[in-house]
């Protein structure tokens, strides 16, 4: 799909999260996340010692908090300069159990492109998850 304006917008507007909010070990991601009627929520990850909670897991619960309903598009930008970064394995199975159709930005920050979240490649380092993960769970490539 082509990247729209709206597409760029978001992808600054984690970039900027990430600028602002990203700033030691514990918080090193953003995502930002659209509705179709275009509002748009923010969040961090949060890694601790029992596990991380990545950014597009704060990011949904922030935006169900404020009301959202439906998502439409959904990245996620490393702190530091580093590149838009695809959903892990474990945001995948939770967003597609969530949002199915839901439309994710991904590539390098000088050429992104926008997926379908169910059209993205397999993620090369999963996490280890149960075998019988139930409803979302990714096909085999």
């Amino acid at each position: 799909m082509d990247m729209r304006d709206v597409d760029r917008a978001l992808v600054q507007a984690a970039g900027a999260v990430a600028r602002l909010r990203c700033r030691s070990d514990r918080h090193t991601v953003a995502a930002a996340v659209r509705t179709p009627e275009g509002r748009v929520f923010t969040g961090v990850n949060v890694r601790h010692a029992t596990g991380d909670t990545c950014a597009e897991v704060v990011t949904l619960g922030t935006a169900v908090t404020q009301g959202a309903t439906g998502l439409e598009t959904i990245v996620a930008v490393g702190d530091r300069g580093r590149e838009i970064l695809p959903p892990c394995e474990r945001c995948r199975r939770l967003l597609l159990d969530h949002h199915p159709r839901l439309r994710v930005i991904v590539g390098p920050p000088d050429d992104p492109r926008v997926l379908l979240l169910g059209d993205l490649p397999a993620d090369p380092a999963p996490a280890d998850l149960p075998e019988s993960a139930g409803p979302g769970v990714l096909p085999a490539s």
